[in-house]
């Protein structure tokens, strides 16, 4: 009986050692899973810190964008209106210049003639 007290004392330790090969790669997974959580804990948070910036900038580009609209409206009324400013101006010039030459025929001394 000693060797089966034997063999089986044998097997006792190894099936000891076997356990606690176990428990210290459960431990091992234990303490990596923990890691992994803490690093998706962070990245859940850069996500939501991420998403509230990513709404402020939109927010605020779709207010430059509409601000941007207005003022293309408003240069290009204004360059229409200043458009027809210049041809009402040369029109203008035009009848004046044409009235001062007829003013200035109607105004002539007249030419004596021989």
């Amino acid at each position: 009986m000693t060797q089966q007290a034997a063999a089986l004392q044998t097997y006792n330790n190894e099936l000891v050692k076997c356990i606690e090969d176990l428990c210290s790669k459960r431990e091992e997974l234990n303490r990596q899973i923990k890691q992994e959580e803490e690093e998706k804990d962070r990245l859940q948070h850069d996500i939501r810190v991420l998403s509230e910036k990513l709404s402020r900038v939109n927010e605020s580009l779709a207010q430059r964008i509409a601000a941007r609209a207005t003022f293309d409206r408003t240069i290009a009324e204004t360059e229409a209106a200043y458009t027809k400013i210049l041809e009402s101006s040369q029109s203008l010039l035009s009848v004046l210049k044409q009235e001062a030459g007829n003013l200035s025929k109607a105004t002539e001394p007249r030419r004596k003639e021989h």
